[in-house]
């Protein structure tokens, strides 16, 4: 009888000590305190996320608005460097309608450094008017202005300050630099070149 009392089940509690080779086994974690770590990791990344959403998301009606000020500025400041047709760029020249239907175009100013026998630095600054029989000519003069202007620089780099010294000088001068923008520009044509300022420093 003795041995049918050690054979009974063992109860709840004994369990746990006679796990194994006789070693106390582990408890498992209860289920509510599983579920409860659970919601608690949910709150904590669902704050996370909500304060990331309010920092990063939607500017406020303010801020918006500034920006769209800003946009708009931006837009403007490009519209004002577009010409009148709103394609190209303003051109760097001053057009301006003359008499009998001519239109004048006055160049950016010209700065080339002269050629002098003794080598002393002299300079000559040039402000060019050309006179063109209508707006279409300004057309082509604009896309044409870098060649121009280096066409203007290599040529007057090698005159001296007594090649452009009496009327005789200024209008051999005005004379080659007509023949050289209508070379540029063929086949539309310049009518005269008038030289606005001289300077020979």
């Amino acid at each position: 009888m003795a041995k049918s009392k050690d054979k009974q089940a063992p109860v709840d509690g004994d369990e746990a000590a006679l796990d194994g080779e006789g070693a106390p086994a582990k408890k498992k974690p209860p289920l509510k305190l599983l579920i409860i770590a659970g919601v608690g990791a949910l709150v904590v990344l669902g704050g996370g996320g909500a304060g990331a959403f309010m920092l990063l998301g939607p500017k406020p009606a303010a801020e918006g608005a500034e920006a769209e000020k800003a946009e708009k500025a931006k837009t403007e400041k490009a519209e004002k460097g577009k010409g009148k047709d709103g394609d190209a760029p303003a051109s760097p020249a001053v057009i301006r309608p003359g008499p009998d239907g001519v239109v004048f175009y006055t160049m950016p100013d010209i700065v080339v450094n002269m050629q002098t026998p003794e080598g002393k630095a002299t300079f000559l600054k040039l402000r060019l008017t050309l006179e063109l029989p209508d707006d279409g000519v300004a057309t082509e003069l604009d896309p044409n202005l870098p060649r121009l202007q280096d066409m203007f620089q290599t040529f007057l780099r090698e005159l001296r300050p007594e090649d452009l010294s009496g009327s005789q000088g200024s209008y051999q001068l005005r004379m080659e630099i007509l023949r050289r923008v209508n070379l540029v520009i063929a086949p539309a044509k310049v009518n005269a070149v008038l030289i606005e300022e001289m300077l020979i420093n």
